[in-house]
């Protein structure tokens, strides 16, 4: 049997938009999640911007104009664009509840609260799904404190 991997984290993952400005907007202003290199992508110096989930890791706004080139960087033909069924992002219970105000006050569906739902830190208390501006679908949730 192999070593599990303990010292491990997600670095980033990119999500596909139709206008990545938007959605940094989005997520800084709804989801919470600050911009990463926005100014630099306005003035044509990166490809992409992001928006910072933690320290460590990252979602990457990648627009689906440039999909046949990264499936070229890649390797891998016909993979980019590809839909993710969700991401998920884990929070306080405090940031958790601020994140559905902000959501119900910007007009953005959610679905229904669930509890106890299995993910990374072992059963959330909470977790909901809600879309992006291009229909990425975002999970939220919430452990135990200090669990």
């Amino acid at each position: 049997m192999t070593a599990p991997i303990t010292n491990t984290s997600i670095d980033h993952v990119v999500l596909w938009c139709a206008d990545p400005l938007r959605s940094v907007e989005f997520y800084e202003r709804v989801v919470g999640l600050p911009g990463v290199r926005v100014e630099d992508f306005r003035a044509g110096r990166v490809p992409f911007p992001s928006v910072r989930v933690s320290s460590l890791s990252l979602i990457d706004l990648m627009s689906r104009t440039v999909a046949a080139g990264v499936d070229a960087m890649v390797g891998a033909t016909g993979t980019a664009g590809h839909p993710v069924n969700h991401v998920c992002l884990a929070m306080s219970g405090e940031e958790f509840a601020a994140l559905a105000q902000r959501l119900a006050d910007s007009g953005t569906p959610t679905s229904a609260v669930s509890e106890g739902s299995f993910g990374a830190q072992g059963p959330a208390v909470q977790s909901f799904y809600f879309r992006d501006p291009d229909d990425n679908v975002i999970e939220a949730r919430h452990y135990p404190a200090g669990g």
